[in-house]
């Protein structure tokens, strides 16, 4: 399990335009990784919307957002067309990225247990390294959490 110090695991994946998106490419801003179980899912989308329309003060903070999901890079430009998002939606469907930030883990529903992707998020620094971790996380309410994480942070 990764831990508030550890370097983020970097990837390269594919965004909802097609695009190959490394994090390392973010390097010297902060990132907001946050993964999600599934696109337009009740849940997904309160969550992506809250991020949405807290974009421009993500900005001021000099902070980009990344949203990760198994979904194909389709379903992804689609959840984003359809919600309007103003962030990238990468495609993980091989698990790389979600397995090594540790976000696939088995879950409960209904008293029966599956592997699935356990909504959380990670603040990477601009050196690379992981300064917050959110955890198995509600969607509501969750980007402005991160927002007063991020506010509190001293400028680099």
């Amino acid at each position: 399990m990764l831990k508030v110090g550890d370097p983020a695991p970097d990837f390269r994946l594919t965004d909802d335009q097609g695009k190959e998106v490394s994090l390392s490419d973010f390097r010297g801003k902060r990132v907001l990784v946050y993964f999600y179980p599934k696109a337009n899912t009740p849940g997904c989308t309160i969550e992506a919307c809250e991020f949405r329309d807290l974009r421009a003060k993500f900005d001021r903070q000099d902070a980009a957002i990344l949203g990760i999901s198994a979904d194909s890079v389709n379903a992804q430009l689609g959840f984003k067309k359809k919600q309007k998002l103003n962030f990238p939606l990468l495609s993980d469907p091989q698990f790389k990225a979600i397995e090594a930030f540790g976000a696939r883990r088995m879950k409960k529903f209904l008293g029966k247990s599956f592997l699935g992707i356990v909504r959380s998020s990670f603040l990477v620094g601009p050196d690379g390294r992981i300064e917050y971790i959110w955890d198995n996380v509600r969607a509501k309410g969750h980007a402005a959490d991160v927002l007063s994480v991020l506010s509190g942070l001293p400028r680099k």
